[in-house]
């Protein structure tokens, strides 16, 4: 990264492209989107930095450039001016290095912006960009309104839920019933898939047919590949959704193209008339559009270009974008929509930063796509639908379910209502400087798991797993009933004995020890010791009931007054903290022996103190501390508590943290709910933020009138007959719209090629077509036996 300031000094052009050449850096600028080109002076300063260190380079660059590259543009941030080299439309794919410049444009503060590492290690350091308007606390983005017919979208008003329909458009009779019962379940928005003639057809009389009965909620039309179907539709529907990959752009072949600037252009000219005639007419009947890009259907000329990427992802609607204000059409909003929730999580951090830098307001539209049905669904849902809501970002979301569409409303509105009440309550902790989190990569802080200590008489390396563990509470009753116990936490049995296995919970905690004199239930607690399960107890029941080899759970207080210090010297610890507390409370933690874990605790009833931003104060305190404690994300549910609020609670606050690899793995007490039900949550939480992976992953897609079958009996059926192959990711595709290239997150593909046939892929490649849809579950899992993926089922003792 280079910067400018004044200088005296002299740095000729080949001197400087020798230095983009070793030391490029990553561009951001939108030559496009910026202002006219401006003087600059004749000589400027160029500053090379290594981490804390002033090094590497130091000269002027001339005010003319020839042979580096074609144009000089400036872009202006909200705190800093970016100066960019780059070719005269549009940044190719050549030889040439980009050159990223930045100065502090504000007349106070420093001359230079803080840098970080690109990723972890990398010598590139890129400045650290804004993507939400407070990282202590949650604040929601400010935006413009977007008017879809009479509804609102933005900052100003409450966050929209919307659905979409699963009938065939064609069938008016059917979708204008199926959108009536979505709006009386409280919906704000109803997409409707619109493929054809026939379909946009269809719409005018679902529209007349619904004003008749009283409805007058908005419309939205989902299009792909269709822009004269677009243009006819956009007559009678409030809102059109675009999806930039395939609108004017060919479907994916997913072949890596080459372009030489000219070729380049001409695509975007391309893309610009066809969807000029769109964007004008939208204007001119008061209808709203949705740039919806997709990860699974990106262009060949986006991911030859950026990559299969968040990256990518922004660069395809911002081509769109830029169209729109072209046009001075500005009721648009855009949604970065992938499977994985770590790539949408990803792209829509980045879109943000994008508009930040370039002073635009326009709303989000937050979704998982293809998230899979039941508890699978909210999770994903929950994790990167809740992560952006915690962050003050999104204004309609949806959450995509392979269930009938007005079962998604219920989840969606608990997820608003979510978002909605930590904005206005400004849930937050005390300002706090933040420097290591990784907002736009995945890079996991990978707390020191236990090691072995000379003189111990168990194993404690197994009380926590590498690809993140979970704990789970266990009662005295349970403890009445060894056998069910081993089974309950997913253990093995071999002649009643238990033995850990790939989804076996690693540690329990246990609020009450059982009396001295229970040889039985204490025989059971042994047993789990002996096969390296951590049992955590309090500090008072330890002391009062002692069990050999507990780890025992201390607070600060306890810490502070020396309590701990009862025990004997060698007895492992695990210590429960806020993190809110003072900077000198914490700094105890230093100076202790023999700490195993954290548990992170914040108690739900706590109004305005955020637990994902308390956390994320925690975690800085640790990197800046050079403390690598494991942490693990205790939540405390209180009695009663709906499942789909505690699915949801967990994915928003812990599944935000591990998203942004912040956290080693989950603990949920929820009084009266199923321990089977806690178990699954728990490590559905920690594969959903692709961390540990214990059961066979599913890309399933919701369904729309595209559907070529009955998509939520064939899911259920594979579901069935597939579900104990960890490590292995099928999709579930209903056609071929995001088919493919959804299928980059997965090993194997069930796709509708057409009605009553089906396509299996193997990643993106299709192997067999026109299957009959009555072997074709058969037929799949012969692929995967054929690609050595397969295991029997187990079986029971």
């Amino acid at each position: 990264m280079i910067f400018l300031r004044s200088t005296p000094m002299r740095l000729t052009p080949e001197s400087l492209r020798r230095l983009c050449d070793k030391h490029a850096a990553i561009d951001t600028i939108d030559p496009t989107a910026t202002q006219a080109h401006q003087k600059l002076p004749s000589s400027l300063e160029l500053v090379r930095f290594e981490v804390g260190k002033k090094i590497m380079a130091t000269g002027t660059v001339p005010s003319s450039m020839t042979g580096v590259t074609r144009s000089l543009v400036l872009a202006k941030s909200v705190d800093f001016t970016r100066i960019g080299f780059a070719p005269e439309q549009q940044r190719m794919k050549t030889r040439r290095r980009i050159v990223s410049v930045i100065k502090n444009s504000s007349k106070s503060g420093s001359d230079i912006v803080e840098l970080e590492p690109a990723s972890e290690g990398s010598p590139l350091l890129v400045p650290r960009r804004k993507y939400c308007e407070s990282i202590h606390k949650t604040v929601r983005r400010k935006t413009r309104t977007v008017m879809v017919g009479n509804v609102a979208l933005g900052s100003e008003h409450p966050i929209r839920v919307q659905t979409m329909t699963t009938s065939d458009t064609k069938d008016v009779d059917k979708t204008v019933e199926e959108v009536m019962r979505i709006a009386d379940r409280g919906a704000d928005l109803v997409r409707i898939t619109v493929q054809g003639r026939k379909e946009s057809d269809s719409c005018f009389e679902i529209k007349n047919k619904l004003v008749q009965n009283n409805y007058n909620i908005p419309l939205v039309a989902d299009i792909h590949f269709a822009p004269a179907i677009a243009m006819r539709v956009a007559e009678c529907f409030d809102k059109i959704r675009v999806n930039p990959g395939n609108f004017a752009d060919r479907r994916a072949q997913f072949e890596q193209l080459e372009y030489t600037d000219d070729e380049y252009q001409k695509e975007l000219e391309h893309i610009e008339k066809v969807f000029t005639p769109l964007v004008e007419k939208c204007k001119q009947y008061g209808r709203a559009i949705r740039i919806g890009t997709n990860h699974g259907s990106l262009s060949d000329r986006i991911m030859s270009y950026y990559g299969d990427s968040p990256r990518g992802m922004v660069e395809s609607a911002f081509e769109f974008a830029r169209i729109c204000r072209k046009l001075d059409f500005h009721n648009f909003v855009f949604s970065m929509k992938a499977s994985n929730p770590v790539i949408m999580v990803q792209a829509y951090r980045l879109l943000v930063a994008e508009m930040y830098a370039q002073g635009w307001d326009y709303p989000l539209h937050l979704g998982v796509t293809e998230a899979g049905e039941g508890e699978d669904g909210r999770m994903k849902s929950a994790i990167g639908i809740g992560t952006l809501l915690q962050d003050g970002l999104g204004d309609t979301i949806r959450v995509s379910l392979t269930e009938p569409p007005e079962k998604e409303i219920d989840p969606c509105k608990r997820l608003a209502n979510l978002g909605m009440q930590a904005s206005n309550l400004q849930k937050g902790t005390a300002p706090f400087e933040e420097k290591h989190r990784r907002y736009f990569d995945f890079q996991r802080r990978t707390g020191q798991l236990p090691v072995q200590i000379e003189g111990e008489e168990v194993d404690y390396r197994g009380v926590l797993h590498r690809d993140g563990s979970v704990l789970m509470p266990v009662s005295l009753d349970l403890l009445k009933t060894p056998e069910l116990l081993y089974k309950s936490l997913a253990a093995k049995l071999v002649v009643g004995m238990p033995f850990k296995d790939l989804a076996t919970v690693d540690s329990i905690l246990l609020r009450e020890l059982p009396p001295l004199d229970d040889a039985e239930a204490r025989l059971a607690l042994k047993r789990l010791i002996d096969i390296s399960m951590g049992v955590i107890v309090p500090l008072s029941e330890q002391l009062e009931k002692p069990l050999p080899n507990a780890i025992v759970l201390v607070n600060l207080d306890e810490l502070s007054t020396g309590a701990h210090k009862l025990l004997p010297r060698d007895t492992r610890l695990a210590v429960t903290i806020r993190g809110d507390e003072p900077y000198e409370e914490l700094d105890i933690i230093k100076n202790v022996d023999n700490i195993t874990m954290l548990l992170h605790d914040v108690p739900l009833s706590e109004e305005k103190l955020s637990r994902v931003h308390a956390a994320r104060r925690l975690f800085e305190y640790l990197e800046e501390s050079s403390l690598n404690f494991p942490v693990i994300h205790h939540i405390q549910f209180p009695k009663g508590i709906h499942g789909d609020d505690l699915v949801i609670t967990a994915g928003s606050n812990a599944g935000s943290l591990l998203v942004d690899g912040l956290g080693d793995g989950i603990l949920l007490e929820a009084p009266e709910q199923e321990f089977e039900f806690l178990r699954n949550t728990s490590f559905n939480l920690l594969q959903g933020c692709r961390m540990r992976n214990t059961k066979t992953e599913y890309v399933s897609c919701p369904s729309c009138g595209r559907t070529l079958f009955d998509l939520q009996d064939i899911s259920a059926e594979i579901r069935t007959k597939t579900s104990h192959l960890p490590g292995v990711s099928i999709a579930i595709m209903g056609c071929i719209v995001n088919g493919p290239g959804e299928m980059a997150d997965a090993d194997f593909g069930y796709v509708g090629g057409a009605p009553g046939k089906i396509d299996l892929y193997v990643g993106k490649t299709v192997l067999k077509r026109g299957i009959a849809m009555e072997g074709a579950t058969d037929a799949l899992i012969q692929l995967i036996k054929d690609h050595g993926r397969w295991v029997d089922p187990p079986t029971e003792e």
